[in-house]
């Protein structure tokens, strides 16, 4: 592996405007369309030519190639973010959003001239309803987090609609994810949490003793954040239903059980899916995404307006009659490409491909799980049998190296692969959350457990190798607090602060 030339190399990638050179030429403007002459006014006319750099077309590509080099994504390799689903993306739907037919639609058009669109919508919302055995569903949500607001929203109008004010508690399991509590908190409810058994399940005697007049429902996920499958559901589900609470299924998971079981038929109430993770939509970068909610029949009036309904007369229609809705959670119908993503990928793949999807990534999961586990310095906590994902823990080799989590996934990124998630679950101490999803091969899995494995012998013989990492990046170890309260968002600020001494590297 190259080292330091490697970085130094990339690191003094020129900008482009020092590229540019006066003269050079990549690009010819289309002739005018017409010969009617347009009058700019003198007060929004320029005083100068704008400041733009001179440079060939080969020259504009290469500059933007090796930029693009310095990152890395799920089109580069193994992306094994533990709860982020962070799968290939097949090309195919990126081509069918770039459709004019897609990417020119307008959401203000009448609903008469985007009988497509709106079909497009309908056909997906049939999938998810048969996915998951929910009985209605909106697409509006734009993300996970705007989903699960979505949920506890409709929990809260369900329980006010039936006088049942006093309801203001939201139950969520030590192992959720951290947006669970952060969604119910936001819907104004109080949120109590629920500790983890031995097998790193919900205490089901921790539930009976939380659960009470006050409870307005349960945030699951099933199999939960450590990738263990939740058996005691069906109890769940009776419990917190007997207490005249809902039960919320956080759909992050649903990769590891497509095909397999519904949760509908589980016991949930509500389920908020995340197209962008589970039906290979881009995932990343702030977005675009999308958190569809569907629900059982008797919290369909409390849904976000508008539907997308169908009938003989109007066709495919915007659907505002939905007599108890909570309102919008985004502008307009959700995001749209996002959408058309999903359900090309749903079609691609019908229900046995769908099956096979789940099968693979739990396939995935465990043959890490079995390959990885006796390591020194990383342990398995509780069952060994994982579905999607797999967690565990860099304790002992901190314990005896001084090497961390964080210094583990540092020094992956010299082998160039990406770092799993660290530190989450917060149950799991030391923690590496790894999820490989279906779309990586038995080749790819090798080569990382066997970089892990490299890692804690490195750990064990000079854990300075692992704790100066990374050495083989654009750029080397950075002060992750200082990153944090000092994010260097531009050239001009990096050179400021390195003038300053602020910056290391």
């Amino acid at each position: 592996m190259k080292e330091e030339g490697f970085r130094q190399a990339f690191w003094d990638e020129p900008l482009i405007f020092e590229l540019s050179r006066k003269g050079r030429v990549g690009y010819t403007l289309p002739k005018p369309m017409s010969d009617v002459e347009v009058s700019v006014p003198e007060g929004i006319r320029r005083r100068s030519e704008p400041e733009l750099p001179e440079l060939s077309e080969p020259e504009v590509v290469r500059h933007y190639t090796r930029l693009s080099q310095m990152n890395y994504g799920v089109d580069s390799g193994i992306y094994p973010l533990g709860s982020c689903t962070m799968k290939y993306n097949p090309k195919i739907n990126e081509e069918i959003a770039s459709h004019p037919g897609v990417a020119f639609v307008h959401p203000y058009q009448d609903e008469r001239t985007v009988q497509g669109a709106l079909k497009v919508m309908w056909e997906l919302e049939q999938w998810l309803k048969e996915i998951t055995g929910m009985d209605r569903f909106t697409l509006q949500p734009a993300a996970g987090a705007n989903g699960e607001f979505t949920g506890v929203s409709i929990i809260r109008a369900y329980h006010e609609d039936r006088g049942e004010t006093q309801r203001d508690e939201i139950l969520v399991p030590d192992s959720a994810h951290g947006t669970n509590p952060a969604s119910a908190a936001m819907a104004g409810f109080r949120v109590v949490e629920i500790p983890s058994n031995e097998n790193g399940t919900v205490d089901i005697e921790a539930l009976k003793a939380a659960v009470g007049e006050r409870t307005a429902g349960l945030m699951l996920t099933n199999p939960n954040t450590l990738g263990i499958f939740e058996e005691d559901i069906l109890e769940i589900a009776e419990v917190v239903h007997e207490a005249g609470g809902l039960l919320y299924y956080d759909g992050a998971n649903l990769n590891a059980l497509l095909g397999r079981v519904r949760p509908g038929d589980m016991g949930f109430d509500i389920v908020h899916l995340n197209l962008h993770k589970t039906f290979s939509t881009p995932h990343g970068g702030g977005g675009p995404g999308s958190g569809p909610v569907g629900v059982k029949d008797f919290l369909k009036d409390y849904l976000p307006v508008p539907l997308v309904s169908y009938s003989e007369e109007r066709g495919y229609y915007l659907d505002y009659d939905v007599p108890k809705s909570i309102g919008k959670v985004k502008e307009l119908y959700g995001n749209f490409a996002v959408l058309v993503k999903a359900l090309t990928y749903l079609k691609m793949l019908g229900k046995d491909g769908l099956r096979m999807t789940s099968d693979v990534a739990v396939l995935n999961a465990n043959y890490l799980t079995r390959k990885l586990k006796g390591t020194r310095g990383y342990e398995l906590p509780y069952k060994e049998l994982r579905k999607h994902e797999t967690v565990f823990s860099a304790e002992p080799m901190k314990r005896e190296t001084g090497v961390t989590a964080m210094d583990v996934a540092k020094r992956l990124l010299d082998f160039g692969m990406h770092a799993p998630t660290v530190y989450f679950p917060l149950i799991v101490h030391e923690a590496l959350m790894i999820e490989p999803t279906e779309s990586v091969s038995r080749e790819d899995l090798d080569a990382y457990v066997e970089a892990l494995k490299r890692i804690s012998e490195e750990a064990y013989g000079n854990p300075d190798t692992v704790k100066s990492a990374p050495r083989n990046t654009a750029v080397g170890r950075v002060d992750d607090v200082l990153a944090a309260k000092k994010p260097v968002l531009s050239w001009r600020m990096y050179v400021e602060m390195k003038e300053k001494g602020e910056v290391d590297y």
